[in-house]
Protein backbone atom coordinates (compact mmCIF):
# COMPACT_ATOMS: atom_id res chain seq x y z
CA UNK A 1 0.00 0.00 0.00
CA UNK A 2 2.85 2.37 0.82
CA UNK A 3 3.81 2.29 -2.83
CA UNK A 4 0.42 3.59 -3.90
CA UNK A 5 0.17 6.41 -1.35
CA UNK A 6 3.62 7.55 -2.35
CA UNK A 7 2.63 7.43 -6.01
CA UNK A 8 -0.54 9.42 -5.32
CA UNK A 9 1.46 12.01 -3.43
CA UNK A 10 4.06 12.28 -6.17
CA UNK A 11 1.33 12.48 -8.80
CA UNK A 12 -0.43 15.21 -6.85
CA UNK A 13 2.77 17.20 -6.41
CA UNK A 14 4.28 16.67 -9.83
CA UNK A 15 1.34 15.66 -11.96
CA UNK A 16 0.61 18.92 -13.70
CA UNK A 17 4.17 19.97 -14.44
CA UNK A 18 5.25 16.45 -15.41
CA UNK A 19 2.49 15.81 -17.87
CA UNK A 20 2.77 19.25 -19.35
CA UNK A 21 6.44 18.73 -19.93
CA UNK A 22 5.85 15.33 -21.50
CA UNK A 23 2.91 16.33 -23.62
CA UNK A 24 4.92 19.13 -25.14
CA UNK A 25 6.93 16.42 -26.81
CA UNK A 26 4.22 13.87 -27.40
CA UNK A 27 0.97 15.68 -28.04
CA UNK A 28 0.87 14.55 -31.64
CA UNK A 29 0.70 10.87 -30.84
CA UNK A 30 -1.69 9.13 -33.17
CA UNK A 31 -1.96 5.54 -34.29
CA UNK A 32 -0.68 4.57 -37.69
CA UNK A 33 -3.88 2.58 -38.36
CA UNK A 34 -6.33 5.39 -39.03
CA UNK A 35 -9.26 2.99 -38.57
CA UNK A 36 -8.03 1.64 -35.23
CA UNK A 37 -10.84 0.66 -32.85
CA UNK A 38 -11.68 3.10 -30.08
CA UNK A 39 -10.32 0.58 -27.52
CA UNK A 40 -6.98 0.49 -29.37
CA UNK A 41 -6.81 4.29 -29.55
CA UNK A 42 -7.59 4.47 -25.83
CA UNK A 43 -4.85 1.95 -24.99
CA UNK A 44 -2.32 3.98 -26.97
CA UNK A 45 -3.32 7.13 -25.07
CA UNK A 46 -3.13 5.21 -21.82
CA UNK A 47 0.36 3.93 -22.66
CA UNK A 48 1.44 7.49 -23.35
CA UNK A 49 0.06 8.79 -20.05
CA UNK A 50 1.53 5.89 -18.09
CA UNK A 51 5.05 6.89 -19.19
CA UNK A 52 4.64 9.80 -16.76
CA UNK A 53 4.22 7.37 -13.86
CA UNK A 54 6.90 4.86 -14.82
CA UNK A 55 7.26 1.91 -17.14
CA UNK A 56 5.21 -1.26 -17.43
CA UNK A 57 6.85 -4.55 -16.49
CA UNK A 58 6.20 -7.47 -18.84
CA UNK A 59 6.99 -11.18 -19.01
CA UNK A 60 6.85 -13.65 -21.92
CA UNK A 61 4.43 -16.62 -21.57
CA UNK A 62 3.82 -15.57 -17.96
CA UNK A 63 0.43 -17.26 -17.46
CA UNK A 64 1.14 -20.45 -19.41
CA UNK A 65 4.04 -21.89 -17.42
CA UNK A 66 6.92 -21.13 -15.09
CA UNK A 67 9.83 -22.95 -13.52
CA UNK A 68 8.54 -26.45 -12.63
CA UNK A 69 4.86 -25.85 -13.46
CA UNK A 70 2.57 -25.63 -16.49
CA UNK A 71 -1.02 -24.55 -17.17
CA UNK A 72 -2.11 -23.91 -13.58
CA UNK A 73 -5.08 -21.55 -13.66
CA UNK A 74 -4.24 -18.05 -12.44
CA UNK A 75 -0.63 -18.92 -11.68
CA UNK A 76 2.41 -16.82 -12.59
CA UNK A 77 5.99 -16.91 -11.29
CA UNK A 78 5.82 -13.12 -10.92
CA UNK A 79 2.59 -13.32 -8.93
CA UNK A 80 4.06 -16.06 -6.71
CA UNK A 81 6.88 -13.65 -5.78
CA UNK A 82 5.15 -10.24 -5.47
CA UNK A 83 1.43 -11.02 -5.27
CA UNK A 84 0.77 -9.11 -8.49
CA UNK A 85 0.80 -9.96 -12.17
CA UNK A 86 3.01 -8.29 -14.79
CA UNK A 87 1.39 -5.34 -16.57
CA UNK A 88 2.38 -6.72 -19.99
CA UNK A 89 2.17 -10.30 -21.24
CA UNK A 90 4.25 -11.51 -24.17
CA UNK A 91 3.10 -14.24 -26.58
CA UNK A 92 4.33 -15.67 -29.87
CA UNK A 93 2.14 -16.97 -32.70
CA UNK A 94 4.76 -19.03 -34.58
CA UNK A 95 3.13 -22.26 -35.69
CA UNK A 96 -0.13 -20.54 -36.54
CA UNK A 97 0.98 -20.16 -40.16
CA UNK A 98 1.24 -23.97 -40.46
CA UNK A 99 -2.10 -24.58 -38.81
CA UNK A 100 -0.44 -26.04 -35.69
CA UNK A 101 -2.48 -26.48 -32.52
CA UNK A 102 0.46 -25.27 -30.34
CA UNK A 103 2.88 -22.39 -30.80
CA UNK A 104 6.67 -22.62 -31.08
CA UNK A 105 6.99 -22.99 -27.28
CA UNK A 106 4.30 -25.66 -27.04
CA UNK A 107 1.54 -23.34 -25.80
CA UNK A 108 -1.85 -24.29 -27.31
CA UNK A 109 -3.35 -21.34 -29.23
CA UNK A 110 -6.69 -22.01 -27.52
CA UNK A 111 -5.05 -21.46 -24.12
CA UNK A 112 -3.11 -18.41 -25.35
CA UNK A 113 -6.36 -16.84 -26.50
CA UNK A 114 -7.90 -17.43 -23.07
CA UNK A 115 -4.84 -15.98 -21.28
CA UNK A 116 -5.05 -12.83 -23.43
CA UNK A 117 -8.76 -12.50 -22.62
CA UNK A 118 -8.15 -13.06 -18.87
CA UNK A 119 -5.28 -10.54 -18.77
CA UNK A 120 -7.34 -7.93 -20.62
CA UNK A 121 -10.21 -8.44 -18.18
CA UNK A 122 -7.84 -7.56 -15.31
CA UNK A 123 -6.42 -4.52 -17.09
CA UNK A 124 -3.27 -6.24 -18.40
CA UNK A 125 -1.84 -5.68 -21.89
CA UNK A 126 -0.68 -8.33 -24.36
CA UNK A 127 2.10 -8.11 -26.93
CA UNK A 128 2.60 -10.63 -29.74
CA UNK A 129 5.72 -11.52 -31.72
CA UNK A 130 5.92 -14.01 -34.60
CA UNK A 131 8.91 -16.34 -35.09
CA UNK A 132 7.39 -17.54 -38.36
CA UNK A 133 9.08 -20.19 -40.47
CA UNK A 134 11.20 -19.34 -43.48
CA UNK A 135 8.65 -19.39 -46.35
CA UNK A 136 11.36 -20.09 -48.95
CA UNK A 137 13.03 -23.08 -47.30
CA UNK A 138 10.43 -24.46 -44.90
CA UNK A 139 13.03 -24.12 -42.15
CA UNK A 140 12.56 -22.25 -38.88
CA UNK A 141 12.75 -18.47 -38.34
CA UNK A 142 16.50 -18.97 -37.71
CA UNK A 143 17.01 -20.47 -41.18
CA UNK A 144 18.57 -17.22 -42.39
CA UNK A 145 19.08 -18.11 -46.04
CA UNK A 146 19.66 -14.79 -47.87
CA UNK A 147 16.91 -13.48 -50.17
CA UNK A 148 14.14 -15.53 -48.55
CA UNK A 149 12.23 -12.36 -47.65
CA UNK A 150 12.27 -11.24 -51.27
CA UNK A 151 10.10 -14.25 -52.16
CA UNK A 152 7.14 -13.08 -50.03
CA UNK A 153 6.88 -9.67 -51.70
CA UNK A 154 4.12 -9.03 -54.28
CA UNK A 155 5.13 -10.93 -57.41
CA UNK A 156 7.49 -13.24 -55.46
CA UNK A 157 7.09 -17.01 -55.67
CA UNK A 158 6.01 -17.31 -52.01
CA UNK A 159 3.71 -14.30 -51.97
CA UNK A 160 0.51 -16.36 -52.02
CA UNK A 161 1.81 -18.64 -49.28
CA UNK A 162 2.67 -15.61 -47.20
CA UNK A 163 -0.75 -13.98 -47.63
CA UNK A 164 -2.35 -17.26 -46.50
CA UNK A 165 -0.19 -16.99 -43.35
CA UNK A 166 -1.36 -13.43 -42.81
CA UNK A 167 -4.96 -14.64 -43.23
CA UNK A 168 -4.42 -17.03 -40.31
CA UNK A 169 -2.87 -14.27 -38.18
CA UNK A 170 -5.77 -11.95 -39.04
CA UNK A 171 -8.31 -14.59 -37.94
CA UNK A 172 -6.44 -15.03 -34.67
CA UNK A 173 -6.27 -11.28 -33.95
CA UNK A 174 -9.96 -10.89 -34.75
CA UNK A 175 -10.87 -13.81 -32.49
CA UNK A 176 -9.50 -11.97 -29.42
CA UNK A 177 -12.66 -10.45 -27.98
CA UNK A 178 -13.68 -9.21 -24.55
CA UNK A 179 -17.00 -9.94 -22.81
CA UNK A 180 -18.71 -7.15 -24.77
CA UNK A 181 -17.56 -8.68 -28.04
CA UNK A 182 -15.03 -5.89 -28.64
CA UNK A 183 -11.64 -6.73 -30.13
CA UNK A 184 -8.86 -6.72 -27.54
CA UNK A 185 -6.02 -4.32 -28.48
CA UNK A 186 -2.64 -6.02 -29.01
CA UNK A 187 0.90 -4.64 -29.29
CA UNK A 188 2.07 -6.45 -32.45
CA UNK A 189 5.83 -6.83 -32.91
CA UNK A 190 6.44 -8.48 -36.30
CA UNK A 191 9.89 -9.02 -37.88
CA UNK A 192 11.50 -8.51 -34.48
CA UNK A 193 15.24 -8.03 -33.92
CA UNK A 194 15.38 -6.98 -37.58
CA UNK A 195 18.88 -5.52 -37.28
CA UNK A 196 20.44 -8.90 -36.44
CA UNK A 197 21.32 -11.45 -39.09
CA UNK A 198 19.93 -14.53 -37.31
CA UNK A 199 16.36 -14.42 -38.72
CA UNK A 200 15.44 -14.76 -42.40
CA UNK A 201 14.08 -11.18 -42.37
CA UNK A 202 17.21 -9.81 -40.67
CA UNK A 203 20.17 -7.71 -41.67
CA UNK A 204 22.18 -9.04 -44.59
CA UNK A 205 19.36 -11.37 -45.68
CA UNK A 206 17.35 -8.65 -47.47
CA UNK A 207 17.82 -5.02 -48.49
CA UNK A 208 16.33 -2.18 -46.42
CA UNK A 209 13.92 -1.48 -49.30
CA UNK A 210 12.76 -5.10 -49.43
CA UNK A 211 12.24 -5.08 -45.67
CA UNK A 212 10.20 -1.86 -45.78
CA UNK A 213 8.05 -3.30 -48.57
CA UNK A 214 7.40 -6.46 -46.54
CA UNK A 215 6.50 -4.42 -43.44
CA UNK A 216 4.15 -2.09 -45.32
CA UNK A 217 2.52 -4.99 -47.14
CA UNK A 218 1.92 -6.81 -43.81
CA UNK A 219 0.52 -3.63 -42.24
CA UNK A 220 -1.83 -2.87 -45.13
CA UNK A 221 -2.91 -6.46 -45.72
CA UNK A 222 -3.98 -7.01 -42.10
CA UNK A 223 -6.04 -3.83 -42.26
CA UNK A 224 -7.59 -4.96 -45.52
CA UNK A 225 -8.65 -8.10 -43.64
CA UNK A 226 -10.43 -5.88 -41.08
CA UNK A 227 -7.80 -6.07 -38.33
CA UNK A 228 -7.87 -2.73 -36.50
CA UNK A 229 -6.89 -3.75 -32.97
CA UNK A 230 -3.10 -3.65 -33.40
CA UNK A 231 -0.50 -1.18 -32.15
CA UNK A 232 2.58 -1.80 -34.32
CA UNK A 233 5.95 -2.20 -32.57
CA UNK A 234 9.12 -1.67 -34.66
CA UNK A 235 11.93 -3.65 -33.04
CA UNK A 236 15.70 -3.96 -33.54
CA UNK A 237 18.63 -5.61 -31.83
CA UNK A 238 21.56 -3.40 -30.87
CA UNK A 239 22.34 -0.22 -32.83
CA UNK A 240 24.87 2.57 -32.55
CA UNK A 241 23.24 5.65 -34.09
CA UNK A 242 19.93 7.14 -35.24
CA UNK A 243 20.71 6.21 -38.83
CA UNK A 244 21.52 2.67 -37.76
CA UNK A 245 18.22 2.30 -35.88
CA UNK A 246 16.21 3.76 -38.78
CA UNK A 247 17.89 1.82 -41.64
CA UNK A 248 14.84 -0.42 -42.21
CA UNK A 249 12.23 1.87 -40.64
CA UNK A 250 9.09 1.81 -42.82
CA UNK A 251 8.05 5.38 -41.88
CA UNK A 252 6.00 7.15 -39.22
CA UNK A 253 2.71 6.07 -40.81
CA UNK A 254 3.51 2.39 -40.35
CA UNK A 255 4.73 2.06 -36.73
CA UNK A 256 3.55 3.18 -33.29
CA UNK A 257 6.19 2.09 -30.77
CA UNK A 258 9.96 2.06 -31.36
CA UNK A 259 11.88 -0.60 -29.46
CA UNK A 260 14.99 -2.75 -29.18
CA UNK A 261 16.00 -5.97 -27.39
CA UNK A 262 18.99 -6.28 -25.07
CA UNK A 263 20.31 -9.12 -22.92
CA UNK A 264 23.08 -9.29 -20.35
CA UNK A 265 25.61 -12.06 -21.00
CA UNK A 266 27.74 -14.20 -18.72
CA UNK A 267 30.94 -12.49 -19.87
CA UNK A 268 29.56 -9.28 -18.29
CA UNK A 269 28.92 -10.51 -14.74
CA UNK A 270 28.94 -7.00 -13.23
CA UNK A 271 26.46 -5.77 -15.84
CA UNK A 272 28.58 -2.71 -16.69
CA UNK A 273 28.50 -3.44 -20.41
CA UNK A 274 24.74 -4.11 -20.31
CA UNK A 275 24.01 -0.85 -18.44
CA UNK A 276 26.20 1.18 -20.82
CA UNK A 277 24.66 -0.35 -23.94
CA UNK A 278 21.03 0.03 -22.83
CA UNK A 279 21.65 3.60 -21.65
CA UNK A 280 23.34 4.52 -24.92
CA UNK A 281 20.55 3.00 -27.00
CA UNK A 282 17.83 4.61 -24.90
CA UNK A 283 19.51 7.99 -25.36
CA UNK A 284 19.35 7.59 -29.15
CA UNK A 285 15.86 6.08 -29.12
CA UNK A 286 14.53 8.77 -26.81
CA UNK A 287 15.61 11.44 -29.31
CA UNK A 288 13.98 9.57 -32.20
CA UNK A 289 10.80 9.07 -30.16
CA UNK A 290 10.59 12.79 -29.35
CA UNK A 291 11.16 13.80 -32.97
CA UNK A 292 8.71 11.30 -34.38
CA UNK A 293 6.13 11.49 -31.56
CA UNK A 294 6.38 7.77 -30.88
CA UNK A 295 6.46 5.77 -27.66
CA UNK A 296 9.66 3.84 -26.94
CA UNK A 297 10.20 0.48 -25.25
CA UNK A 298 12.66 -2.28 -24.41
CA UNK A 299 10.70 -5.10 -26.02
CA UNK A 300 12.89 -7.95 -24.71
CA UNK A 301 15.49 -8.04 -21.98
CA UNK A 302 17.00 -10.21 -19.31
CA UNK A 303 19.91 -12.10 -17.82
CA UNK A 304 19.50 -15.85 -18.15
CA UNK A 305 18.97 -17.58 -14.79
CA UNK A 306 19.62 -14.22 -13.01
CA UNK A 307 22.72 -15.37 -11.07
CA UNK A 308 23.20 -11.89 -9.57
CA UNK A 309 21.10 -11.60 -6.34
CA UNK A 310 20.91 -7.80 -6.72
CA UNK A 311 20.35 -7.71 -10.48
CA UNK A 312 16.96 -5.95 -10.48
CA UNK A 313 17.84 -2.89 -8.40
CA UNK A 314 21.60 -2.99 -9.01
CA UNK A 315 21.78 -3.49 -12.77
CA UNK A 316 18.43 -3.64 -14.53
CA UNK A 317 16.83 -0.50 -13.09
CA UNK A 318 20.11 1.38 -13.66
CA UNK A 319 20.13 0.31 -17.30
CA UNK A 320 16.70 1.89 -17.82
CA UNK A 321 17.50 4.87 -15.64
CA UNK A 322 15.18 7.86 -15.93
CA UNK A 323 14.14 7.32 -19.54
CA UNK A 324 10.40 7.49 -20.05
CA UNK A 325 9.92 4.17 -21.74
CA UNK A 326 6.51 2.57 -22.18
CA UNK A 327 7.34 -0.99 -21.18
CA UNK A 328 10.01 -3.62 -20.79
CA UNK A 329 9.44 -7.33 -21.38
CA UNK A 330 11.50 -10.06 -19.71
CA UNK A 331 11.82 -13.30 -21.66
CA UNK A 332 10.20 -16.60 -20.68
CA UNK A 333 10.59 -18.87 -17.65
CA UNK A 334 11.08 -22.17 -19.40
CA UNK A 335 13.02 -23.90 -16.62
CA UNK A 336 15.31 -26.86 -17.33
CA UNK A 337 16.41 -27.25 -20.96
CA UNK A 338 17.24 -30.88 -21.64
CA UNK A 339 19.08 -30.27 -24.91
CA UNK A 340 21.33 -27.51 -23.59
CA UNK A 341 21.51 -29.04 -20.09
CA UNK A 342 20.88 -25.71 -18.38
CA UNK A 343 18.22 -23.59 -16.70
CA UNK A 344 16.48 -21.10 -18.99
CA UNK A 345 14.46 -18.37 -17.26
CA UNK A 346 14.54 -14.58 -16.99
CA UNK A 347 12.18 -13.67 -14.15
CA UNK A 348 12.47 -14.79 -10.53
CA UNK A 349 10.30 -17.47 -8.94
CA UNK A 350 9.86 -18.52 -5.30
CA UNK A 351 13.29 -19.33 -3.85
CA UNK A 352 15.29 -17.95 -6.78
CA UNK A 353 18.43 -16.06 -5.74
CA UNK A 354 17.15 -12.62 -6.87
CA UNK A 355 13.66 -13.02 -5.33
CA UNK A 356 14.17 -10.53 -2.45
CA UNK A 357 15.70 -7.94 -4.76
CA UNK A 358 12.82 -8.34 -7.20
CA UNK A 359 10.37 -7.50 -4.41
CA UNK A 360 12.37 -4.30 -3.83
CA UNK A 361 12.28 -3.63 -7.56
CA UNK A 362 8.50 -4.19 -7.56
CA UNK A 363 8.16 -1.59 -4.80
CA UNK A 364 10.08 1.09 -6.70
CA UNK A 365 7.79 3.95 -7.66
CA UNK A 366 8.53 3.80 -11.39
CA UNK A 367 7.95 0.07 -11.93
CA UNK A 368 4.35 -0.55 -12.94
CA UNK A 369 2.62 -3.91 -12.64
CA UNK A 370 -0.96 -4.94 -13.32
CA UNK A 371 -2.45 -3.48 -10.11
CA UNK A 372 -0.73 -0.16 -10.88
CA UNK A 373 -2.54 0.15 -14.22
CA UNK A 374 -5.87 -0.23 -12.41
CA UNK A 375 -4.94 2.21 -9.64
CA UNK A 376 -3.92 5.01 -12.00
CA UNK A 377 -6.79 7.01 -13.34
CA UNK A 378 -6.30 7.69 -17.02
CA UNK A 379 -7.85 10.72 -18.64
CA UNK A 380 -9.74 9.64 -21.74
Amino acid sequence: MKKYFFKLLVTALLGSSCSAQHHNSNTNLSLSDKKATSETVLLYKKLNQLTQKGYLFGHQDDLAYGVNWKYEKGRSDIKDVVGDYPAVYGWDIAGLEKGNVNNIDGVPFSKMKQYIIDANERGGISTISWHFDNPATGGSAWDNKPNSLKTILPGGENHQKFTSWLDKAASFFLSLKDKKGKNIPILFRPYHELSGGWFWWGKGNCTPEEFKTAWKFTFEYLQKKGVHNLIYVYNTGSFSSKEDFLTNYPGDDFADILSFDSYQNNNDKEGTKFIAEVQNQLKILNEIGQEKHKLIAVAEAGYEAIPDPKWWTGTFSKAIGDYKISYVLLWRNHGWQEKEQKMHYYAPFKGQTSEKDFIEYYNMKNTLFEKDIKKLKIEN
